[in-house]
């Protein structure tokens, strides 16, 4: 392989089963180029391929699908080559497809659409073209743009049609926003018309799409937002605000209609009988009415405080004031700023009783309010770590609290304090459950009667995670889910599924204790991807790994049944995205090795089974190779095992280098399918492989203090087993990591000579500069990382400073005499970019061979293409040189001067 091949590699995403299990689509979509939507019966007899389409929708009846055809790539690289403005880019068209033939409708220039859920009906708008300008007051001479509003004030054309010409089309002007009922005989849609058009006022409107009838519910220019329609499509809400367009504070009021009303009433604003002082509805809060159509939820929110337009720019300070007493460290309050600017509090009203009582649930104290999911049931739950946020500085996490909100009275009751825990609500709203990470055990709270009960102190098993070897609490492995009507449910231990009736606290071995005896690791595989709980009358399919070979397979059983698990199968494959047809026996799914591309099948029983799609054919014209699992012992007695790739064209009687790649655990993805493709930052492993070396993956287990010895004692005991075998060139391993195991390679070279190379990707060579920083992507402090987490110090650094110490690479460079290549990117959000200058200038002073790749405005992995493609090229360089003799190029052996930078990038190789 070359780096030619990567952009033709494809992958499938985007597949669905229509509803009568007759029909599938899947997207084929190369890593850079135009997607490819393929619909294709069950036999795969009838295939019609859509070229650039995707984001595709099957109609509930099983009769149409719908999906967008996106620009040509080159059409979109060109607009964006001759800068043009965003409204003289290629527009995405809707495709309309009748299953069973091939001719296809077409809607040009389209911005979204939306199918109803339960019945053949779409709704489309249109593109609305928007230009752009400088902004104002801007005394910067670089040219800055921002997008303002349509060039007409508004949205565009709202079209909504029955499938297949069953009924009316109609189209409305200026729409910005639009909502179509489950049932599929509503649409609700905002209007902003121009300030001169007569034809056509601003507002919401609703259409009953059956008799054809239009009704402005509420008019007047303003902000309209999320509409909402109950499941009946019975009763609509959304909210607004109508202020004028100068008012610095504009707030919104919560509106309701039903079909009886003449127009929409507002039911909740500032001042309203519920709503704390000083509050108002918020325009960003989710709304959403509960099963029944009873309750109405939506968010609330403090009145933000206006700009002061007395204030001239230029002459105020700009400052960040950190304070001891903050919750929350300012860059952590900075990167959450607009999320904090935009949060809501959960309220409800009952809109359809004679006189509707609103209920604030929410508050600043208690921000997280779970709703069960039917939303119907009398108590949420909110949590909170009020009064305990500080310590997630150190902690990593947080106890919190758990307290009932009655939905009626608003009456709060604390049912769990202070708790290291994760607290969830059961779906009909009659249990809480949670893991208690410090207790290490389930417990139910149940809310009819007050009952707390321990649920598995007494079964004997661990329910935290046995192999847990960083410095805090095992976390729990977690949960399958609720059995309907909140009977009981499931949850994980290392190897089984549990199942618990909360009512009794009875608790039983869902899987009959099977995978535990059998190192089987079993877990529910959801075959609805909306599925809210477990049906009771439905097969579960309990997707399995074995743990000793990494083989994968299935497993099925029925909710209420004590029989055993049946098996069904179990394969040197992996599996992937098990979808069922929601009203027949039929299913599709991924199955692929490292050999093996992700292919897409359909099966009823996934016994016998029809291949749909080949993707990648060309993956045979190349030397691609093998995977296989290999077993050791380490020097301290330690069993551990990797993965160990070879080329396919592995000759036993050859010597071949070797690149190691580590993190943590990586054995069980042994059957995964690794694509060629730039890499991000971590080894292209199929790409490596196919171009000669062997590449050796090893686990690593930990010692809570001495993670850089762990890394010796696992990943060199690893590669001395391999060496023993005559085709490892033992002159010529190179190691690689990226992040944690960037920080490993640093380790690792300066506790041996026997690498020829490494490469350490933003890797942390100083636990004592690194332990106070900051993780600039989130804003959050770095010490609960070495106290609790993978840094794996356990303790601070006043504490144990020799631990620190004995863990930083820097300290030991001078022992360096591994030739070594660091990146470390000058936007990384989570390891300082400064780690990588530290190694990069101790090595560069001691007169070591070190390289540094900085990519400007980069983060901690690659996220620009074009800088993948330009690593991926820079790394194989690297390592032919010294694995295989290659000259070395000139941005190793004479570097690139600043004055060439965007103009030469030292590929070329010294002769």
């Amino acid at each position: 392989m070359d780096n030619s091949v990567f952009d033709g590699w494809q992958s499938i995403s985007n597949q669905h089963i229509s509803n009568n299990g007759k029909w599938i689509f899947y997207v084929i979509k190369p890593q850079q180029g135009d997607a490819e939507l393929v619909i294709t019966n069950t036999t795969n007899t009838a295939k019609i391929r859509v070229p650039r389409a995707d984001t595709a929708t099957f109609s509930s009846d099983s009769r149409f699908v719908t999906f967008l055809i996106r620009p040509f790539y080159k059409s979109i690289r060109e607009a964006k080559i001759k800068k043009k403005k965003q409204a003289d880019f290629p527009k995405d068209t809707m495709g309309i497809i009748t299953l069973g033939s091939q001719s296809i409708t077409k809607v040009p220039a389209i911005r979204s659409f939306k199918l109803s859920a339960n019945a053949a009906v779409v709704a489309y708008l249109a593109s609305a073209d928007t230009v752009k300008k400088p902004l104002p007051n801007d005394t910067s001479k670089k040219a800055v743009s921002a997008t303002i509003a349509p060039t007409t004030h508004e949205g565009s054309d709202l079209t909504v049609s029955k499938l297949g010409g069953a009924g009316t089309t109609r189209t409305f002007k200026y729409a910005t926003d639009y909502q179509l009922s489950k049932n599929g005989k509503l649409l609700a849609f905002a209007v902003t018309a121009p300030a001169k058009q007569k034809d056509v006022k601003s507002g919401m409107y609703v259409y009953d799409i059956d008799k054809n009838a239009l009704k402005a519910i509420s008019t007047g220019r303003g902000n309209y937002r999320n509409i909402t329609i109950d499941d009946e499509g019975k009763q609509l809400a959304f909210t607004a605000e109508k202020n004028p367009e100068k008012a610095l504070v504009k707030p919104f009021k919560l509106y309701y209609y039903t079909s009886t009303r003449d127009s929409a009433a507002v039911v909740a604003e500032a001042g309203a009988k519920g709503i704390p002082e000083h509050w108002v509805v918020s325009g960003d809060g989710k709304v959403y009415f509960s099963k029944s159509g009873g309750n109405l939820f939506f968010g609330t929110a403090p009145i933000p405080k206006p700009a002061d337009t007395t204030i001239v720019d230029f002459e105020v300070a700009k400052l960040d004031i950190w304070n001891y007493k903050d919750d929350y460290l300012q860059p952590q309050q900075l990167k959450n700023l607009q999320t904090e600017l935009k949060r809501s509090y959960l309220a409800v009203i009952k809109p359809n009783e004679a006189e509707p009582k609103l209920l604030q649930l929410g508050s600043k104290a208690v921000q997280e309010v779970l709703v069960a999911e039917n939303k119907d049931a009398r108590y949420v739950l909110g949590v909170t770590d009020t009064g305990a946020r500080i310590q997630a500085q150190w902690q990593g996490g947080t106890k919190q609290q758990a307290i009932l909100i009655d939905t009626k009275s608003g009456n709060k009751r604390l049912i769990n304090a202070g708790s290291r825990a994760r607290y969830r609500i059961s779906p009909d709203g009659k249990y809480v459950i949670w893991f208690d990470l410090e207790q290490q055990n389930w417990f139910c709270y149940t809310i009819a009667n007050g009952q707390k009960s321990n649920l598995t102190a007494t079964i004997g098993t661990k329910m935290g995670d046995e192999l847990n070897d960083v410095p805090d609490f095992a976390p729990d492995y977690g949960m399958a889910g609720w059995l309907q009507g909140d009977k009981a449910f499931l949850i994980y231990d290392r190897y089984d599924i549990w199942k618990i009736d909360p009512a009794t606290g009875a608790v039983t071995s869902f899987t009959n204790g099977i995978g535990r005896k059998n190192k089987l690791i079993i877990r529910y595989d959801a075959t609805d991807p909306e599925q809210k709980y477990i049906p009771l009358k439905q097969q579960m399919w309990l997707q399995t790994q074995n743990e000793v070979n990494k083989q994968w397979g299935y497993y099925t059983k029925y909710p209420e049944s004590n029989a055993i698990p049946e098996k069904v199968n179990m394969n040197p494959v992996s599996y992937g995205d098990l979808l069922k047809a929601k009203n027949a026996n039929a299913y599709i799914y991924t199955k692929a090795s490292y050999e093996l591309p992700p292919d897409l099948y359909v099966s009823t029983d996934l016994k016998k089974e029809t291949k749909l799609s080949d993707i990648n054919p060309q993956q045979s014209e190349y030397n691609w190779g093998t995977a296989s699992l290999v077993k050791w012992t380490t020097p301290k007695g330690f069993k551990s095992e990797g993965i160990l790739y070879k080329p396919e064209d592995f000759d036993p009687a050859k010597k071949y280098p070797m690149i190691v790649y580590f993190y943590e655990k990586l054995s069980e993805g042994l059957y995964n399918y690794i694509a060629p493709a730039p890499t991000p930052s971590r080894l292209p492993i199929s790409y490596f492989v196919s171009n000669g070396y062997l590449v050796f993956a090893p686990d690593i287990s930990y010692q809570t203090g001495h993670p850089g010895a762990s890394a010796v004692e696992y990943i060199n005991s690893g590669v001395e087993a391999l060496k023993k075998n005559s085709w490892v060139d033992a002159a010529h391993i190179g190691i690689q990591g990226q992040s944690w195991g960037g920080y490993q390679v640093a380790y690792l070279i300066t506790q041996t000579n026997m690498y020829a190379a490494a490469w350490a990707g933003a890797p942390v060579a100083n636990m004592t500069s690194a332990y106070g920083g900051i993780r600039w992507e989130s804003g959050v402090n770095r010490q609960f990382q070495y106290e609790k987490t993978q840094s794996r110090i356990g303790a601070t650094l006043w504490e144990k400073p020799e631990l620190y110490i004995e863990n930083s690479p820097l300290f030991q460079l001078p022992k360096v005499q591994t030739p070594v290549m660091i990146m470390s990117n000058d936007a990384d959000g989570a390891v300082p970019w400064y780690q990588g200058i530290e190694m990069f200038t101790a090595l560069r002073r001691l007169g070591k061979p070190v390289w540094l790749l900085q990519y400007n405005g980069e983060a901690h992995n690659l996220v620009l293409r074009q800088n993948r493609k330009d690593i991926t090229i820079r790394e194989q360089q690297f390592f032919d040189h010294f694995l295989k003799g290659a000259p070395l190029p000139v941005w190793m052996a004479k570097g690139v001067p600043a004055v060439d930078k965007g103009k030469d990038w030292g590929f070329e190789l010294v002769k």
